[in-house]
């Protein structure tokens, strides 16, 4: 799993990979912290040959602003996109990310 702080290097993952997850985290809520775990868990799986990405909110909120206006979702967090071909394909949030609903995505 890869932090990703500035919108450069968001904009890099956009250009270079064809599909990846990118998870928006906060590290004052459990909820967060739960998804995290899942998220992580999926990650780790054998079967999981994706490389995962975040931000923590606290501390790229510029970041994680810009995720939300262009790729025309509304914040949340927790909240887990995947990207693919440069465009948001799949987004959810909170409890309802958990690592077998991430594996049914990829």
């Amino acid at each position: 799993m890869e932090k990703i702080d500035g919108i450069a290097q968001f904009e890099q993952l956009l250009e270079e990979k064809k599909g990846f997850f990118f998870f928006k985290h906060s590290m004052t809520c459990p909820v967060s912290a739960a998804a995290f775990d899942e998220y992580e868990a999926f990650l780790s799986a054998e079967e999981t040959d994706q490389i995962g990405y975040y931000l923590t909110v606290q501390d790229s909120r510029e970041l994680s602003n810009h995720i939300a206006e262009t790729a025309n979702i509304r914040h949340e967090s927790p909240q887990v996109i995947y990207f693919k071909d440069g465009k948001p394909e799949w987004t959810e949030s909170h409890w309802k990310i958990t690592k077998n609903k991430l594996a049914s995505i990829y």
